[in-house]
């Protein structure tokens, strides 16, 4: 029996996996590579196979029952708490306002523009606007359930990061309070001023390195390796485990049937990328999709490591070797050698034994495409950000090779929201991205605000000449027509 109201009764048995030596370990202890050959982790559900005693049928409705509850710790990701960790308790799960986050049909103009019809899933209305709320959400209420259980008086959580992650770091750290604290470590001048400013708004403390997301990245593995602290980057496996939520929200939106349905997603550290997989795969594995969509992870040519790597048809012949980024507008997925890239490689295997040869596959952009991609999709009533516009540009280039049917349907993944992003907009309206950045404006898609009546001008006037003044200027500039 599934229980459809209340929290749920039945638990799992979780493990950490190592996906390079196979070793497992229990999780009364926060790990985050394998003590053995230092690999990355999963997280295993023991039990799993259990749930596979019940049918698809049944799972769906239970989740579609579930998705109206009103027992606060099943509103948000863990609505599919079986499927994620089925080992924490109703006390402990934070909830913040994540998940259920829309999925919104590209406007009729968009969709005629592109050829197809394809949705955004827009993950910015998360609580800290991006999709890393779903990570957080999992991860801090499984930390929650140590500090419970063993009485810490004091956690230093900590992240590298390029914005997202420390925005949702910060925010649910402040929300959890008590011993937990937040650092978060932020390559210089290498986020946004809207980024930066929310971990500072949450009251985290806020370290920057030079550098970029990389070397960020090695200072907090070298912290996690030799002190204790908790670490919150992809790294993480029950940061994984939540974003796995986004799967499961994608297959119920299209009432559990993604059959001749493409997903879209930006790379970046490849975690969220490879928990819709994970995710997808689970759902497969449990009768509760009959088929898999196929997965496009797309990447900037400025920081493309996975990329490369899939380049290559013969899997044996396969290599992969971290790359230098250079600038991208694509912030976000600036990174060089993810975290999360073995990851990738195993669940790409699994994915393609399930879904076939091309189920999963991976698309080179450019920036200009990325950031053209963005404004075409605002333009046309979404709030994309660039990791928006480069899964748009993935799209566009995907159809451009031939790799998808017109006949096909298409869900994007805009990871945050497009207010983060907004100053490098406004860096195409202005021309003043540096060279590296290798984008020049299309003069048609620039928009900045006109000046009607100068302040002098209204200076000179009185209150009712200046109201006339602008008003028949505006009248001039409009080409508005009087009534009759």
């Amino acid at each position: 029996m599934i229980e459809n109201t209340g929290f749920p009764a039945r638990r799992g048995a979780m493990e950490y996996v190592c996906l390079g030596c196979g070793a497992t370990f229990g999780i009364e202890e926060l790990l985050y590579t394998c003590p053995k050959c230092g690999d990355v982790f999963l997280l295993r559900d023991t039990r799993f196979d259990a749930l596979a005693e019940i049918p698809g049928a049944v799972w769906r409705d239970h989740f579609d029952a579930r998705a109206a509850s009103k027992v606060t710790a099943l509103r948000g990701i863990f609505r599919f708490y079986e499927l994620m960790a089925p080992v924490i308790e109703e006390e402990d799960i934070v909830y913040l306002g994540e998940g259920q986050t829309p999925e919104v049909e590209a406007s009729p103009e968009l969709t005629e523009r592109i050829g197809m019809r394809f949705a955004f899933k827009n993950d910015g209305q998360n609580p800290s606007a991006s999709f890393k709320d779903r990570g957080m959400a999992c991860a801090f209420s499984y930390l929650k359930a140590l500090v419970r259980r063993h009485g810490w008086d004091q956690v230093l959580t900590v992240c590298a990061s390029t914005g997202d992650t420390s925005a949702s770091a910060a925010l649910y750290a402040a929300y959890v309070g008590g011993p937990v604290k937040s650092v978060v470590i932020l390559p210089q001048g290498k986020v946004t001023p809207q980024q930066l400013a929310q971990p500072l708004g949450s009251g985290a403390t806020v370290l920057e390195v030079p550098g970029v997301f990389d070397d960020c990245m090695k200072v907090v593995e070298f912290l996690a390796d030799n002190y204790r602290v908790a670490l919150l980057n992809s790294k993480n496996a029950w940061r994984i485990l939540g974003q796995e939520s986004y799967a499961f929200e994608l297959a119920q939106w299209r009432d559990w049937d993604l059959y001749r349905t493409c997903l879209f997603v930006p790379i970046g550290n490849a975690g969220n990328i490879t928990a819709i997989m994970s995710g997808l795969l689970k759902l497969n594995r449990l009768g509760v999709i009959g088929a898999l969509p196929r997965i496009f992870g797309v990447q900037s040519a400025h920081a493309d490591p996975v990329y490369r790597y899939y380049r290559e048809s013969a899997p044996g012949k396969r290599v992969f070797t971290p790359v230098a980024v250079t600038p991208s507008v694509a912030q976000a997925a600036m990174i060089g050698n993810p975290v999360s890239f073995p990851r990738v490689r195993h669940f790409a295997g699994e994915y393609e034994k399930v879904g076939g040869p091309g189920s999963f596959q991976v698309i080179q952009v450019d920036e200009q495409s990325i950031i053209e991609g963005m404004l075409l999709a605002n333009r046309h009533g979404h709030i994309s950000c660039t990791q928006g516009g480069e899964c748009l540009a993935g799209l566009i280039a995907a159809k451009k090779c031939g790799l998808i049917e017109d006949s096909e349907y298409a869900i994007l993944d805009a990871t945050a929201h497009s207010l983060k992003f907004i100053g490098f907009q406004e860096m195409y309206f202005e021309n003043s991205f540096p060279p590296q950045y290798e984008i020049t404006p299309d003069q048609t898609l620039v928009n900045k605000p006109e000046l009607i009546v100068t302040p002098d001008e209204k200076a000179a006037l009185p209150p009712a000449e200046y109201t006339a003044l602008a008003a028949a200027n505006i009248v001039a500039r409009l080409g508005l027509v009087a009534k009759k």
